[in-house]
């Protein structure tokens, strides 16, 4: 990938080890310490990482401020090669995948997506999925996949932006993804035909689930209860070819190549 750049930011992707423990850092900093302050840790988290066995298997995006180096976003993309590799994913340790055995296009798993919590600016995101974008079109991706994550594991909170999701967002049924995880809530089970507050709804949902939902991307029919993270999260697709063609224009527009 070149390096890509909007006004004061740029984007690559990781090229050596220590860019792989930059981004373990602000992952750590976004999800451990935000979340779960100051709880006894352990192993990585007890050196300030956010790390697991699926990092090495990944490509690490980098999203740096251009003047000072500082990194202010990262997340991870895992390329499979098709859907019989979807067991190797991290969404197949807490979802039921086997639907998506039988894709027949590359796929990409993306995860860990967090921007530094003391850092904020739209320019960030749109650098971010211009660099997510320069991957899908690079690799001839069919399927964006991952979790997204509702802070906290409390689903009364949610209600209004998982009526929303049931109602117009599930995944089709022929990739319907089963459970799997031993706790999660079935909102489509419970909520049923329940209309939602739309207001609500959007307020609710986390901005991460929101621009997928706007590429045409669906969800799980159930949201596992993640405690040691403290999130509920639900199984997230797009595919590309579903994408609206005004917004596949937009993110290919996003970050002109430099350099």
């Amino acid at each position: 990938m070149s390096a890509q750049a909007s006004g004061r930011f740029r984007a690559r992707f990781s090229s050596a080890p220590d860019d792989m423990v930059a981004a373990q850092r602000l992952r750590h900093k976004a999800f451990i310490a935000a979340r779960l302050g100051d709880m006894p840790a352990e192993g990585p988290r007890a050196l300030g990482l956010d790390a697991d066995e699926f990092d090495a298997l990944c490509t690490h995006a980098l999203i740096e401020d251009a003047e000072s180096g500082r990194l202010v976003c990262c997340f991870r993309m895992m390329h499979l090669a098709d859907g019989s590799e979807i067991a190797r994913s991290y969404s197949a340790k807490y979802y039921e995948l086997s639907a998506l055995k039988d894709y027949p296009s590359p796929m990409v798993e993306m995860g860990r997506f967090c921007v530094d919590p003391e850092f904020s600016s739209p320019d960030v995101l749109r650098v971010a999925w211009g660099a997510m974008t320069e991957f899908v079109d690079t690799n001839k991706v069919g399927l964006l996949f991952g979790c997204s994550s509702f802070e906290g594991v409390d689903e009364q909170t949610y209600l209004d932006a998982f009526a929303y999701l049931n109602a117009r967002h599930l995944a089709p049924k022929r990739w319907l993804p089963r459970v799997k995880a031993p706790a999660v809530f079935r909102f489509a089970m419970h909520l049923g035909l329940t209309r939602p507050n739309m207001k609500l709804a959007m307020k609710r949902m986390p901005p991460l689930l929101r621009t997928y939902l706007t590429m045409g991307g669906w969800v799980s029919d159930h949201a596992v209860i993640d405690r040691d993270l403290n999130t509920l999260h639900v199984f997230t697709g797009v595919e590309i070819d579903r994408v609206p063609a005004s917004r596949r224009r937009l993110l290919r527009m996003a970050v002109p190549t430099v350099g």
